[in-house]
């Protein structure tokens, strides 16, 4: 009698263990934003910097920034017309109230997509998820900046942003 039970147990702890590593895989936990695909949209934005998720801003925000990438925060990221089109393109298609609403619902939720930040830094739920980060830790030589992710986020670039 206490086979079955030994093995309805590994077979429970199976299933579970299963379905933790499935969840996963299939939503990518509640801090994953999927990465950047197209690689003319990660080579661009990723020579300066991460090639940010497009989940994490709303169209209407992608779309201001690449209006005016000659004043793209404190620099001239310019690019020829059918680049930036297809940048424009992908990240509209993907941003967090389009194509990838299943991950930019939590980091928008309670943002006003027609007014939203151009900075993901500025989002509610970005400032209550880093609140507790004190100030010095931002101006740490490695850090620098709070757009730099994966200082604190190592697995950033492949869409994780666990601590």
């Amino acid at each position: 009698m206490n086979i079955p039970y030994r093995a309805l147990a590994i077979g429970l702890v199976t299933i579970a263990l299963s379905a933790l590593l499935f969840q996963r895989a299939q939503a990518g936990g509640s801090h994953y934003f999927a990465p950047v695909g197209d690689p003319v949209v990660k080579e661009e934005c990723g020579s300066c910097h991460l090639a940010f998720p497009p989940s994490m801003l709303p169209a209407s925000s992608w779309q201001r920034m690449m209006a005016d990438l000659k004043n793209h925060f404190g620099d001239d990221a310019s690019v020829d017309p059918a680049t930036a089109r297809r940048i424009t393109d992908y990240l509209l298609a993907n941003a967090g109230d389009a194509g990838g609403r299943r991950y930019g619902d939590k980091l928008l939720r309670g943002t006003s997509t027609t007014n939203a930040p151009l900075r993901i830094t500025e989002l509610r739920k970005w400032v209550r998820e880093h609140r507790e980060v004190p100030a010095w830790e931002w101006k740490h030589q490695d850090v620098r900046t709070k757009a730099n992710c994966v200082a604190c986020h190592a697995a950033a670039d492949r869409g994780y942003y666990e601590d």
